[in-house]
């Protein structure tokens, strides 16, 4: 019963994320937002930024984490139901807010799960991959079955999929309170900003491996960005013909469904990596999802001229190896190093690093480069996006040379038994 419904939590968690994030890059021009279309992927890292804090001095120490979990979501799912209402200013505002409740909640999903079961290593992958599920199912829906409501319209244009967030974001708000009771894990301990947003835990872990797996993780999310911003609108030349409009393929209708392909591949590599990990362990892994970033931006490069489907579906599929060999590979690198006492703290330095100061560099530079194509226009052309998509290929390239070059944990410490190979 637990493991049921820690599964439909996380199932709901990505669900709700997966419905407006791959969907808002096509929502904004629709809408006369064109010029602000970076901004929405720059308020997601800002609130992982603010997330520790949140998480270390109130969540963490004063209220139980199903309860917080809870009144987040519902705050959220309130906000959500105003953003499409509203002026391109307050959009981006309302969307910030939104993002400041959501983002939190990730973490929250985590040790809530961790806390409610026995074994962490063979139980929470089970539960975890719900998550990937969820954001798949998100992406259906949207392609399938809202489609059906829009005469035509593809549906990332209208406010539908903004809306199923908002209602996901609430009913998974309601069922929190009804998920196992996990009294706040850092209650009565004194308050330490070094704490909360990792300096201890990274004090314990320095050595010149791990500041180089750091450094590296900042700045391969830097060219990320452009993917998770971009890529959704890039997909629809894919779909849809560029003059027309007109759907090109029956299978896939919409870009939302179109970028499930990648979650799908991330499924059945998860279940791969605990082979990879012990033919090629810490470092080739980590280099193998560096280099399948560079390969799908060259592959979205070659596309673009005469919008190549099968190019570009095979630019999304590597999003299992993206994805699993470089986010999951690191955080587990970081859990090997961590010592109980810092585990946590290690792990929110890591995601502070990625998924917040990594892709807010990332979003403000890659809106900045799109916008630079885009100029007067409406939309890039697929010569542009010949000529876009080569720079953050480049960028990550010189990125997975550098750190194939300088880590060298075997040379410089101790090894576990994760990074032999």
């Amino acid at each position: 019963m637990i493991r049921t419904k820690l599964s439909t939590m996380m199932f709901l968690q990505f669900f709700i994320w997966g419905a407006w994030y791959t969907t808002v890059g096509n929502y904004m021009p629709a809408h006369g937002m064109a010029a602000l279309g970076y901004l929405p992927f720059t308020v997601n890292p800002v609130a992982a930024i603010v997330a520790p804090f949140f998480l270390g001095l109130v969540a963490d120490r004063y209220f139980s984490t199903e309860k917080v979990l809870g009144a987040l979501h519902i705050l959220g799912g309130v906000i959500m139901l105003l953003v499409p209402r509203t002026s391109a200013g307050l959009f981006i505002f309302l969307l910030l807010l939104y993002n400041l409740c959501y983002m939190p909640t990730l973490g929250l999903a985590n040790s809530l799960a961790f806390h409610n079961i026995r074994n962490q290593e063979k139980d929470f992958p089970f539960i975890r991959v719900f998550g990937t599920i969820g954001w798949i199912v998100a992406g259906l829906f949207v392609g399938f079955v809202l489609s059906k409501f829009t005469n035509g319209v593809m549906p990332d244009k209208t406010s539908l999929p903004l809306y199923t967030t908002a209602i996901a974001s609430l009913i998974l708000g309601v069922f929190s309170f009804s998920l196992p009771h996990t009294p706040p894990p850092a209650a009565g301990q004194p308050v330490s900003i070094r704490s909360i947003v990792g300096i201890d835990a990274l004090r314990e872990l320095g050595s010149p491996p791990f500041y180089v797996f750091i450094v590296s993780s900042l700045l391969i999310c830097i060219p990320l960005a452009a993917y998770y911003a971009y890529a959704p609108v890039f997909a629809k030349i894919g779909v849809y013909d560029v003059g027309t409009q007109n759907l090109v393929t029956k299978l896939l209708p919409n870009p939302s469904s179109l970028m499930t392909l990648g979650q799908m591949s991330e499924t059945g590599f998860m279940l791969l990596m605990p082979l990879m990990f012990a033919r090629l362990g810490v470092k080739k892994m980590l280099l193998v999802g560096m280099g399948a970033w560079v390969l799908r931006y060259v592959l979205f490069a070659i596309a673009a001229p005469s919008a190549v489907f099968w190019l570009i579906v095979t630019g999304i599929l590597l999003h299992g190896v993206c994805y699993d060999f470089f986010f999951v590979t690191g955080q587990i690198y970081v859990d090997k190093k961590s010592s109980p006492a810092v585990r946590g703290q290690a792990q929110g330095f890591l995601v502070l690093v990625t998924y917040g100061v990594g892709m807010l560099i990332g979003s403000l530079i890659a809106g900045k480069v799109y916008n630079g194509f885009l100029g007067a226009a409406s939309a890039l052309t697929l010569d542009q996006w010949a000529k876009f998509w080569p720079l953050p290929a480049g960028f990550a390239a010189v990125v997975m040379v550098l750190f194939a070059v300088f880590f060298r944990p075997q040379t410089q410490e101790s090894a576990t038994p994760i990074e032999r190979g």
